[in-house]
């Protein structure tokens, strides 16, 4: 395989970066992330975790659920791979929670792996960034004080 335009002098592409994605009613795995990510040609992995607070917006949060459309895992892959295409990434990963979870539960995680600690860094905020904004997933909270309400609904 050809080098790519983010590949060092001497380095080979991975076939392809993309190593995990889903959105998933099970509980999810750092170790499963981490290890998705693992590249031995990389000297830098992010790794980002969303966890459940205890509060938004100085209300108290009891709860919340998490609902997609059938797109969303099409449009992660979307934005995966644009994620790929602009940074060096040499292997990524993103996995989502759908249903009802608790505080400090985890929601999100996604991690990448390139030639560098500062590309990481880059590409994994891009990363959760476009996938907040871009990928329809909705947040229901429920507060203590018996109040709802929808995050990232239209």
């Amino acid at each position: 395989m050809a080098p790519t335009s983010f590949d060092h002098p001497g380095e080979q592409a991975a076939a392809d970066p993309i190593k995990l994605l889903a959105i998933r009613e099970t509980p999810l795995s750092l170790d499963e992330v981490f290890r998705a990510v693992g590249d031995d040609a990389s000297g830098g992995t992010t790794l980002f975790v969303g966890t459940v607070r205890n509060h938004d917006g100085g209300a108290d949060v009891d709860g919340l659920g998490y609902s997609c459309h059938p797109t969303a895992e099409a449009e992660l892959r979307r934005v995966a791979e644009k994620v790929v295409a602009n940074h060096p990434v040499r292997a990524l990963a993103a996995v989502h929670r759908v249903g009802d979870l608790a505080v400090g539960d985890i929601a999100v995680i996604v991690a990448v792996s390139c030639p560098h600690r500062g590309e990481a860094f880059e590409a994994c905020r891009k990363l959760i960034d476009d996938l907040k904004h871009e990928v329809p997933i909705w947040k229901h909270q429920t507060f203590s004080d018996g109040t709802e309400e929808w995050v990232g609904a239209c």
